[in-house]
């Protein structure tokens, strides 16, 4: 299900203005993931081709996987265009990216036992002191 990412600074798309641009994460297939993750090494230079962080703290490739989730619902578009998001709307776009890749947390099964709304009578008669005491 596509959604919609509102640019804060409009950019120049094919002679046009653009505000606002409709992704869709779950629409990322393997060639997108590649490339985007190719495009991510080849912006960082040389000097991080070799170094590979651990994929939940790679900012870079995020911000290439925002992209690819905008590209897979927007045939138009391509990673050049994309290129020149900035601002704010990077972090917008690097989230977007960061979600595709965090796995949604499991909701833990509730096994804590919640008192009931009423209190059951004992099955124990009550003793003669206690009854001597009232």
């Amino acid at each position: 299900m596509g959604k919609i990412l509102k640019l804060k600074n409009p950019i120049m798309i094919n002679n046009s203005s653009v505000s606002e641009m409709t992704y869709d994460a779950n629409e990322i297939n393997g060639m997108l993931f590649t490339e985007a993750e190719a495009r991510r090494k080849s912006a960082a230079g040389i000097r991080n081709v070799t170094i590979n962080p651990a994929i939940e703290f790679d900012v870079g490739l995020h911000l290439y996987l925002g992209f690819a989730a905008i590209l897979a619902v927007n045939a138009a578009y391509d990673f050049a265009d994309l290129e020149r998001i900035h601002g704010a709307d990077l972090i917008a776009v690097m989230d977007i990216g960061r979600n595709f890749i965090m796995k949604p947390e499991e909701s833990a099964p509730d096994n804590t036992e919640r008192p009931s709304g009423t209190t059951p009578e004992p099955t124990t008669p009550q003793s003669e002191i206690l009854n001597s005491v009232e």
